[in-house]
């Protein structure tokens, strides 16, 4: 069964921190790469972060040196952790397969960055 729940979503100021988690389906997790991804009102869903199963991560330029995605396999869990958060990182992160997506996708959860 395919399973993306993300989590760790929510209300920030400017310059805060937040960490999102993502617990996959073992079949999805123990041999893929699993990414980041985000989607604000109005814009097209885009990569944020992603991390290869032998840990080789890749990021968007816009949050280069803010981000940093890991993953702990004996957990199926891939988490963000998201530190100087701006404005413009206001939007729902999904999580899923990486560099390719799958066809379903999580609820995802909503992070706002307002003062």
């Amino acid at each position: 069964q395919v399973q993306l729940v993300e989590s760790g979503g929510g209300l920030v100021q400017p310059g805060g921190s937040l960490t999102l988690s993502c617990k996959a389906s073992r079949i999805i997790f123990s041999i893929n790469g699993m990414g980041w991804y985000r989607q604000a009102p109005g814009k097209q869903r885009e990569l944020v972060a992603g991390i290869t199963s032998g840990r080789v991560t890749n990021y968007a330029d816009s949050v280069k040196g803010r981000f940093t995605i890991s993953r702990d396999n004996a957990k199926n869990t891939v988490y963000l952790q998201m530190n100087s958060l701006k404005p413009e990182d206001t939007a729902v992160y999904y999580c899923n397969r990486y560099p390719s997506t799958l066809g379903y996708w999580g609820q995802g959860t909503q992070v706002t960055v307002s003062s």
